[in-house]
């Protein structure tokens, strides 16, 4: 799975609007839109921020794992 289809995966399993996630990367709704139609790449900080919002791993936010272990804590 690619990381655009895994990000809005997460977003409608946790029941969030495009503009909720897009406030919470500090972007505009229609670049968040892009991110998950794969039109633009998500920047890794972007990739990290949602990691630790939804609890998963960078792995399996980023598609590179399909193993849904929790985000590494401190």
């Amino acid at each position: 799975m690619r990381y655009n289809e895994r990000i809005r995966e997460i977003r409608e399993d946790n029941s969030l609007t495009q503009q909720k996630v897009a406030d919470l990367l500090h972007v505009g709704q229609r670049t968040y839109a892009d991110y998950e139609s794969g039109k633009t790449r998500i920047p890794v900080d972007s990739l990290l921020i949602l990691a630790r919002y939804y609890n998963v791993s960078v792995d399996y936010i980023s598609g590179a794992s399909n193993v849904k272990t929790k985000y590494p804590q401190k």
